[in-house]
């Protein structure tokens, strides 16, 4: 028996592994992948923006146990992995652009630490985002 609906929790994980309802998005996950291009997501306020977006994080991280008895598990190749760039900007205050960039900066050399990239972080914001996708491919 589910617990319940996952209100405010938004990574595929913690509903998964925690028992919670879960309506499969996988579907829409899938065509999005296979008919690739460039998308923006709009929905509203506390519509499951960050899940739908934890949810193509999973996918690309190859956590097929997550996925189990869900629509994309039997068609996806778990054993290709794919580097991740997740920029959040989750509790900053932007209302001077210096914090903008200070953010940028932590978020960028987050992902610097988190794969062990050789990418220096003393040029500008832009470079060093080229140079961590160059890094990373």
């Amino acid at each position: 028996m589910k617990k319940g609906l996952p209100i405010g929790i938004n990574t595929l994980e913690k509903i998964i592994k925690g028992n919670f309802v879960y309506v499969d998005k996988t579907k829409f996950v899938y065509k999005l992948i296979k008919n690739y291009g460039y998308y923006f997501l709009s929905r509203p306020r506390r519509f499951g923006k960050s899940l739908f977006l934890d949810t193509i994080k999973c996918i690309f991280e190859g956590k097929k146990e997550l996925f189990e008895g869900l629509y994309i598990y039997d068609k996806w190749n778990w054993e290709q992995k794919y580097p991740i760039i997740k920029i959040d900007f989750v509790g900053g205050n932007f209302t001077e652009p210096v914090q903008l960039k200070r953010k940028l900066l932590k978020n960028l050399q987050e992902i610097i630490k988190e794969y062990q990239l050789s990418v220096s972080t003393e040029d500008e914001l832009p470079n060093i985002f080229r140079d961590i996708i160059l890094a990373l491919v």
